[in-house]
C-alpha cells in the first residue's frame, strides 16, 4: 500500500475473537482506502498497538478467552498508548448497554451487529477525521508550549547573568550544588535550571522539602522502605533516591535535617548506595543531588548543629541567589512575567501595571523576595476590574509604606505623569543611564521612551 493512501485513509485496528469477522472487516476498510490490520485478542492488540500509532481502534465490546480484559479495558489502555486514538465498539443488540457505558468511558461511538458496512465506512472516516484533529491538537498544544515555556530564571541585572553564567558552567558536570539564599528567591527554580541544562534532563526532577517531615517519614520518602519496616508499611516502596535514578534530586532545607538523618545522607553520597528502611541489600544508585538552605551551614557546622563532613560533601559547588532588594532592576520584568503567568491561568485580560504600581514595587523592600513579588501580582490579576493593575489592587499596608508616591514634587497629589517621571528617572539610575537597557525594562522602544524623557524635560 502506498505512503499517499495511508495518510489519506489513516491506520486502523480491528480486533475481534472470530477470525472471518476480522478478516471480512480488514478487507471493506482496505478498499476503502485505509491500512488495517487485525488482532484477535487485547494482549495481540496491544502489543501492535506498541508497534505502530494507529487512528482508530474498531474493537469488540466481549472478546474471547484468551483476552485479559474486555473491550473497555482495552481501549483505557490503547488511550494510554496513543492519547489522540479513537475507539469504536463493536456489540451485539443484547448488550448495547455496554456499548454506551463504553462511550462514557471515552469511546467514539458504537457499532451494533450485524455489522452495515456502509455504517462502519461512514463511522470509520468520522472517527480517523477526529483522531486527527485531536493529534494536531496536541502537536500544537505542545508546540506552544516549548515555544513559549517562560525561562526558568526571570532577570536581566548583573546579579542574575553572573548567576546565570554560573549555572550553565556546572549543569553540564555531575557535581553537587548547594544553594544559599533567603526564603523565596528561588532556589527551586535554580535547581530546576541545572537539571534542564544538564545530560540528565530526560531523566526526572524530583524535590523534597527535608523540614516538612518527621524523620521516619522523611527517610521513607528519601530511601523507601520494606513491606513492615514500620506500623503502616503494608508493602514495598521505593523511595526518591531510587525514583530520581538517572535524574537529579534537589533536597530543600536541607539544614532542618536530623543529625541521624545526615548520617544517612552522608552515607549516600559517599557510596552511591542505599538501604531502604528495613531493608539488608545496598541499592546502587546514579542521582546527582542538589540542595538549598536559607542557613549558614558554614556557621551551623562550626557550632556543630550540622555535620561538618556532610557540609564539606554537599558543598562541592556553592551558588548563592541574590534577594530581590539586590536586584531591583528586575522587578518590572518580573511583575510583568508574573502578571501575564496569572492572567493566562485565570482567564483575565489584565496586561499592564500602571505607573504608579511600578514606582510603589521599585521602592518596596520586598522581605520575601520574588515568592511575594509573585503573590501580588497574582492578587492583582484578581481585583483587577479591567486590564491595567492600579494601586488599589495591592495591599493598603504596601501602598502606605511608600511616602515618596503620596507628594508631587509640588507639594499635592502626584499625578500619573509624575509618578511615570519618577519610574523612569529610577530605572535609568539602575541602568547608570543606558537608554537602550532601559527600555527593555520599561517594555517600550527606545523610540518611545525618547518621547518620554523629552515630555518629562529628561531629554
Amino acid at each position: 500500500m502506498s505512503a499517499d493512501r495511508v495518510l489519506r485513509g489513516g491506520r486502523v485496528l480491528v480486533v475481534d475473537d472470530e477470525p472471518i469477522a476480522c478478516e471480512n472487516l480488514v478487507h471493506v476498510l482496505t478498499r476503502a482506502g485505509y491500512e488495517a490490520a487485525s488482532a484477535r485478542d487485547s494482549r495481540a492488540a496491544l502489543a501492535e498497538l506498541g508497534r505502530a500509532p494507529y487512528d482508530l481502534l474498531l474493537t469488540d465490546l466481549r472478546l474471547g478467552e484468551s483476552s485479559d480484559q474486555d473491550g473497555i479495558g482495552l481501549m483505557e489502555r490503547a488511550r494510554k498508548l496513543h492519547p489522540s486514538l479513537e475507539v469504536v465498539v463493536m456489540t451485539g443488540y443484547a448488550t448495547v448497554p455496554g456499548a454506551v457505558e463504553a462511550m462514557n468511558h471515552g469511546a467514539f461511538s458504537y457499532l451494533a451487529k450485524p455489522l452495515n458496512l456502509d455504517e462502519v465506512r461512514a463511522l470509520s472516516a468520522k472517527a480517523v477525521e477526529s483522531s486527527r484533529l485531536r493529534r494536531e491538537v496536541l502537536d500544537l498544544r505542545q508546540q506552544l508550549k516549548n515555544r513559549n515555556a517562560p525561562p526558568l530564571l526571570v532577570g536581566k541585572s548583573p546579579a542574575m547573568a553572573s548567576l546565570l553564567k554560573t549555572i550553565e558552567q556546572v549543569a553540564p558536570t555531575a557535581s553537587t550544588v548547594l544553594l544559599l539564599g533567603e526564603t523565596g528567591t528561588g532556589k527551586e527554580l535554580a535547581a530546576r535550571a541545572i537539571h534542564q541544562a544538564s545530560q540528565r534532563s530526560g531523566k526526572r526532577f524530583l524535590a523534597v522539602n527535608c523540614g516538612a517531615f518527621s524523620e521516619e517519614l522523611l527517610a521513607g520518602e528519601l530511601f523507601g522502605h520494606e513491606k513492615g519496616a514500620y506500623t503502616g508499611a503494608t508493602e514495598r516502596k521505593a523511595g526518591l533516591f531510587e525514583a530520581a535514578d538517572g535524574g537529579t534530586l534537589f533536597l530543600d532545607e536541607v539544614g532542618e535535617m536530623t543529625p541521624a538523618m545526615q548520617v544517612r545522607l552522608l552515607r549516600v553520597l559517599q557510596e552511591r548506595r542505599l538501604l531502604r528502611v528495613g531493608g539488608t541489600t545496598d541499592i546502587p544508585i546514579d542521582v546527582r543531588v542538589i540542595a538549598a538552605t536559607n542557613k549558614d551551614l558554614a556557621a551551623e557546622s562550626e557550632t556543630g548543629a550540622f555535620r561538618l563532613d556532610l557540609y564539606y560533601r554537599l558543598n562541592v559547588i556553592t551558588l548563592r541567589l541574590p534577594a530581590l532588594a539586590e536586584r531591583r532592576e528586575d522587578i518590572p520584568l518580573l511583575a510583568r512575567h508574573f502578571l501575564l503567568k496569572y492572567s493566562e491561568l485565570l482567564g483575565r485580560e489584565v496586561r499592564e501595571l500602571s505607573p504608579e504600581v511600578l514606582g510603589i514595587l521599585a521602592a518596596y523592600p520586598f522581605p520575601g523576595n520574588i515568592r511575594e513579588l509573585e503573590n501580588l501580582m497574582e492578587r492583582a490579576v484578581v481585583l483587577a476590574e479591567g486590564s491595567v493593575v492600579e494601586p488599589s489592587h495591592l495591599p493598603p499596608d504596601l501602598q502606605l509604606d511608600q511616602p515618596q508616591l503620596k507628594t508631587s514634587r509640588h507639594g499635592g497629589m502626584p499625578t500619573l505623569e509624575e509618578n511615570e517621571r519618577q519610574h523612569i528617572l529610577w530605572v535609568l539610575e539602575q541602568t547608570g543611564g543606558n537608554k537602550s537597557r532601559a527600555a527593555e525594562i520599561l517594555s517600550i522602544d527606545r523610540a518611545s521612551l525618547w518621547r518620554k524623557l523629552k515630555k518629562a524635560g529628561l531629554s
